[in-house]
């Protein structure tokens, strides 16, 4: 019965101030409150029976307290812009049931999970070996039965320095002749293995130029914080060049790609750096803008003309450009601009003043050009919506386009409960497609379209989720484009993936300060993700190039051979 009358006071105490002693709702909320013991029927007198249903009482108020507030902190967050606390999940590390309750037996003789798997070892280059004799003295008789072997894994880590000495020799007739230095040096005084790792530790592991300078210091390599920009920056024509290539042969070998962009500082100004790429390369390019005119213009990969051509029109057509320009542009069908300095001379020939009408016919003459140089016309361009990227076959981001609905802050209860519906019909459509996805059947996509229909249009509670789900609704062939398309995402999953590098890398050096360096920064963070996609060790390529060895094969092949391959899955799938 004291122990009873003590929790009691302690909960009535919670109850009237559920912070005293610096107890906090998460706290509240989170506690493991042990069951009471059982109590005799013979000792339940009508005084227990109450203290029992009041602490059940307390008990349930604290926890639907701790719950209520938690639910505003996070509508507060969401108000002020920010994310809502991860909700993490119960250890399940204590509970052995399954494969974990089988490998926690001690009388199961099974082996662990993995442990049929080849030695991690055994396929190790053993570069030294050391035999190790017992310690204790060997008794007379005893037989040699072999070594146990046990692998130990290093690095060596230490300056290497070579020193050519160039013969000099004078022929009888007067002249010189001096050996010469191996073509891969190129006149450097530092090797391809360092210059590799500098490049390396840079774009692969983000390590800023001062850091890399300490740590070569420290090592006994005498380098300049000069010379570690050189070695950055200078002499990478030929991976400018392979970089530009992947986005010709991305573009021409494509059914669809998947694009977003993301703000950059250079030179102490605000710019962008758009991704275009999908499974088999990543292309990165940064510029001042991240209009419409922008995006085309990085399609063209290199290209500079402007075309008026049927694609143009067409799209001068859409746009709804006034009557009098599309006349005056119709009898230059087929004519060619080769530069932006032409073409703003032909606008201003036509006397076309307006901003908005000069926007439009540049996109027209961009698409255009894109079109003459063999860019697919059904090529799919999967974003999040961004206005810019919705050219030629766009598709949409149902992640994207789930989060609008997800970041909804309902006003009470029953606005929650709808909202909560609503996504767990989105995310059940989203499976649905993905198994249409690997298996398109006719009858199947006739369903989808009248699923769609009932989840996006729809009478709920809410009146600002409802027209939320009519929005929505209006991209309806953006989002249901893998029913005619399977082969398309239905996410921008890796776009955002392969974006993340830049943010993080403006978050550690601020921007870049030189055109050459962000040229440079682009160039390389293009090639690193396209070997990770291509399953190419960026070690061994960039060893490669410096020391020009040329056995890892142009990327862009590689691309272009992959891309073969899939499509050719694809089409047999399809079948």
């Amino acid at each position: 019965m004291n122990l009873l009358s003590s929790i009691y006071e302690t909960f009535k105490q919670l109850l009237n101030n559920p912070r005293q002693d610096g107890l906090k709702y998460e706290k509240i909320r989170a506690m493991n409150i042990p069951r009471l013991p059982e109590i005799p029927k013979e000792e339940r007198t009508p005084l227990v029976e109450t203290l029992l249903s009041l602490l059940e009482e307390a008990i349930k108020t604290i926890q639907k307290q701790a719950e209520d507030v938690a639910h505003l902190k996070d509508e507060i967050a969401i108000l002020k812009g920010e994310k809502k606390r991860p909700k993490f999940k119960a250890s399940k590390l204590d509970k052995k049931t399954g494969k974990d309750a089988a490998s926690n037996d001690p009388g199961n003789k099974s082996k662990r999970p993995g442990s049929e798997k080849e030695s991690k070892t055994s396929k190790l280059r053993i570069d030294h070996d050391e035999v190790i004799q017992p310690t204790a003295p060997i008794p007379p008789g005893s037989r040699f039965k072999g070594y146990r072997d046990f692998v130990v894994q290093g690095l060596i880590i230490r300056s290497h320095n070579t020193r050519y000495r160039l013969a000099c020799w004078e022929t009888p007739d007067g002249q010189s002749l001096v050996g010469e230095l191996p073509p891969a040096l190129k006149g450097r005084h530092f090797d391809a293995t360092l210059t590799s790792y500098i490049l390396y530790q840079h774009h692969q592991c983000q390590v800023t130029q001062p850091l890399l300078h300490e740590q070569l210091q420290e090592w006994g390599i005498q380098i300049s914080t000069g010379q570690i920009n050189a070695i950055l920056c200078d002499d990478k024509a030929r991976f400018h060049e392979e970089k530009n290539a992947l986005l010709s042969v991305g573009l021409s070998a494509s059914t669809y790609i998947t694009v977003d962009d993301t703000g950059t500082r250079h030179q102490g100004k605000n710019g962008y750096v758009t991704h275009i790429g999908n499974s088999c390369f990543a292309w990165f390019e940064s510029t001042l803008s991240k209009n419409r005119i922008n995006f085309l213009s990085l399609l063209r990969a290199g290209h500079t003309d402007y075309w008026i051509n049927e694609y143009a029109l067409d799209y001068l057509e859409k746009q709804g450009l006034a009557h009098e320009f599309r006349d005056h542009l119709c009898p230059h069908v087929n004519q060619v601009f080769v530069d932006e300095a032409a073409w703003q001379a032909h606008l201003d020939s036509m006397t076309m003043t307006s901003p908005r009408h000069r926007r439009i016919a540049t996109e027209a003459a961009l698409l255009g050009s894109l079109m003459q140089h063999g860019i697919a016309q059904d090529l799919a361009v999967i974003s999040d919506d961004a206005g810019q990227f919705n050219v030629l076959r766009h598709g949409l981001c149902w992640v994207h386009a789930e989060r609008l609905v997800h970041t909804l802050v309902p006003l009470n209860e029953a606005h929650r409960e709808d909202i909560a519906q609503v996504r767990s019909e989105i995310w059940s459509f989203y499976a649905d497609l993905k198994k249409y996805k690997q298996a398109p059947d006719t009858v199947q996509k006739c369903a989808l379209e009248k699923r769609f229909d009932a989840i996006f249009i729809r009478q709920t509670r809410y009146a600002t989720l409802d027209r939320l789900l009519r929005r929505i609704h209006r991209n309806k062939p953006e989002l249901l484009l893998v029913l005619a398309r399977p082969d398309v995402p239905l996410h921008t999953n890796g776009s955002e993936s392969d974006i993340r590098d830049h943010v993080k890398k403006q978050k550690v050096s601020g921007g870049t300060r030189s055109d050459l360096g962000r040229q440079c920064r682009d160039t390389f963070s293009s090639l690193k993700k396209t070997c990770r996609k291509l399953g190419v060790s960026f070690w061994n390529y960039l060893t490669d190039r410096i020391a020009g060895s040329d056995y890892v094969p142009p990327l862009a092949h590689l691309v272009k051979q992959r891309l073969n391959e899939s499509a050719g899955l694809s089409l047999a799938t399809s079948y």
